[in-house]
């Protein structure tokens, strides 16, 4: 799901009203979003980059905001807006026009395209206005869009252009990487296709894309009447056409591997951002021309029509609306709808590609009628439910450890490499962890394998509580396994951490007994559990055991290592248990 960043601010400016946060919460909850996160550019970058963050970032207040997944429309502050106003019925939903093509703008694809890239769309938007503002949300949401429906620019690459600085027509190339040359966006000079791969191997956004062409054997170039290079997707644009505050008219061209993916994303594009025309929410056509000479006209910005029943409607959701009713709450969702004779005529418009069945209409109803209004209601077919097994170990284990005086924590289930591997005294090449393979942070680059260092971290962020401090988790690890279907498994686990004046076994041990006699196993070697010693870089010497069912390894309880304690930041001593509870089932 998909998060946007947005100035509170200028949200309740352009929405003609200021919300508390709470009340903000409750408006993105009735549209079907989430309020994710209250925060600002500075602390999320302390967050990213720890303390050491320059002077001049914003203190601005930022509203995060989950959108689904298939909403491309609400991907920038534009289009939340406009949502936010039609669901509230003080705007009508915009009507895009299409303005005819003009022959100077066309895009021609060569042959050679077919060889890596072989679609692309384009459209022009004449006399745009720009801020710093609406400058910045439209290239935030290319980047949005490069990372959803783009799948990393693998499905489609966006490229936008000051089109006073080029001239048409423009040809979409594939050429060998060593016949292209052109002085790339932000660089001082110019260099080769292979230059700028090496060049952009350490870049840290752009490095994760050179492998969608850096084998193909001819790489994918756009270039003006005058050869002028305008972009080489999906890695970089050009320099010479790059968009600037002072830009008026803009070319916009998408290269891709799925043309209905290319189609989407133009489309979503070009009728947020065409508000800012000169005459508004009016988008210009091109031809593009394939190989074979034929040409198609783009954005297509179809508008279309679904039918669906009104007792149909009532009877999937469960509520009882007149057919007025349920049209006036899709036409708030930005789907304009009549009503005659129990039938229901939706006008999807090209915003909502997400619409693609009538499920999802009955899905906006719920959404604009109220999920919490639905009358919950008996099924009406037979069905025996109950609590999964583990789970229900899980609750009953919760209670037992909190009457033991131990406090609850949930801690994250993803980690840093260092928090499951070198401050544990182990190299990760050793650990069975599942990496992430693009990290937003350095402390969420693996799914955790032990549940040991989210509590130790859970101590270091608490020292100013008194002491003994008692804390204990029961939630899943995930460990590498080449015999799951997923090449991973999960394992439910159950931790438990004393912190206090001194350390030892004692402090846990009871607690694992008292564990193990409601669980009715006895001490016994061969049909109970038993501890056997065992040497963990994360414990003391002499002071770790495993604790074995049944002649099986489950965990270990031990007195932890000083320079763990150093490491995680903790100056006082710390015992700790830690099994696996799925055997008991």
């Amino acid at each position: 799901m998909p998060t946007i960043s947005v100035k509170r601010d200028s949200l309740f400016a352009a929405l003609g009203r200021s919300y508390t946060d709470e009340e903000f919460q409750d408006l993105c909850f009735e549209f079907g979003l989430e309020l994710d996160e209250v925060t600002t550019e500075k602390q999320m970058l302390m967050k990213e980059q720890g303390d050491h963050v320059g002077t001049g970032v914003s203190e601005d207040v930022l509203y995060r905001i989950d959108i689904p997944a298939n909403r491309y429309d609400l991907l920038s502050l534009e289009g939340l807006v406009d949502g936010i106003l039609v669901f509230q019925g003080k705007n009508a939903l915009p009507v895009l026009k299409l303005k005819k093509y003009e022959d100077c703008y066309s895009l021609h694809l060569t042959p050679s395209t077919g060889l890596i890239r072989p679609y692309a769309v384009a459209a022009v938007l004449k006399g745009v206005t720009f801020t710093k503002e609406s400058y910045d949300s439209f290239i935030d949401l290319q980047d949005k869009l490069h990372q959803n429906i783009c799948r990393k620019r693998t499905l489609v690459a966006i490229g936008t252009h000051d089109l006073d600085t080029i001239q048409g027509p423009f040809v979409y190339d594939a050429l060998p990487p060593n016949e292209i040359k052109f002085k790339a966006l932000n660089q001082q000079k110019e260099t080769t296709a292979p230059e700028l791969m090496e060049l952009y191997s350490t870049h840290a956004q752009l490095k994760q894309y050179l492998g969608i062409i850096r084998d193909s054997p001819v790489y994918p170039i756009i270039k003006d009447k005058n050869g002028v290079v305008l972009s080489m997707p999906p890695i970089i644009n050009g320099d010479h056409s790059k968009i600037t505050l002072n830009t008026k008219n803009v070319f916009i061209e998408c290269t891709a591997t799925d043309l209905t993916k290319a189609i989407i994303v133009l489309d979503t594009v070009v009728s947020i951002f065409s508000k800012y025309c000169t005459n508004p929410y009016e988008v210009q056509q091109c031809k593009v021309f394939s190989p074979d000479g034929t040409y198609e006209l783009y954005p297509k910005l179809k508008y279309r029509e679904e039918i669906i029943n009104v007792d149909k409607a009532n009877n999937y959701i469960g509520i009882n609306e007149e057919g007025d009713n349920l049209a006036g709450l899709l036409s708030r969702m930005c789907l304009p709808t009549t009503h005659e004779d129990s039938i229901l005529r939706v006008r999807i418009p090209p915003t909502r590609h997400d619409v693609i069945h009538a499920c999802d209409l009955y899905e906006d109803i719920a959404i604009a009628y109220g999920y919490n209004r639905i009358e919950r209601r008996a099924p009406r077919v037979v069905t025996t439910g109950g609590q999964v097994p583990l789970n229900k170990l899980t609750e009953q284990l919760r209670n037992e450890c909190a009457h033991a005086g131990y406090t609850e924590a949930l801690t994250f289930t993803l980690c840093s490499r260092e928090d499951v591997a070198t401050k544990l005294g182990v190299k990760i090449e050793n650990v069975p962890a599942v990496h992430i393979s693009n990290p937003k942070t350095l402390e969420f680059q693996v799914v955790r394998t032990l549940l040991l260092p989210g509590l130790l971290k859970t101590l270091a962020a608490n020292k100013k509580m008194p002491l003994p401090m008692k804390l204990f988790e029961i939630s899943d690890v995930v460990h590498k396994d080449t015999n799951a279907e997923t090449g991973a498994r999960n394992e439910r686990r159950l931790c438990a951490v004393h912190c206090g004046r001194a350390a030892g076994f004692q402090f846990v041990h009871g607690l694992l007994d008292r564990l193990m006699a409601l669980l009715r196993q006895p001490w016994h070697k061969e049909h109970g559990y038993y501890l056997r010693q065992c040497e963990d870089p994360a414990y003391f010497a002499g002071r770790c055991a495993e604790i074995l069912l049944r002649d099986k390894v489950i965990g270990k309880i031990g007195v932890i290592h000083p320079s763990v304690l150093t490491s995680f930041e903790l100056t006082n001593p710390c015992s700790s248990v830690e099994i696996n509870i799925e055997p008991f089932l």
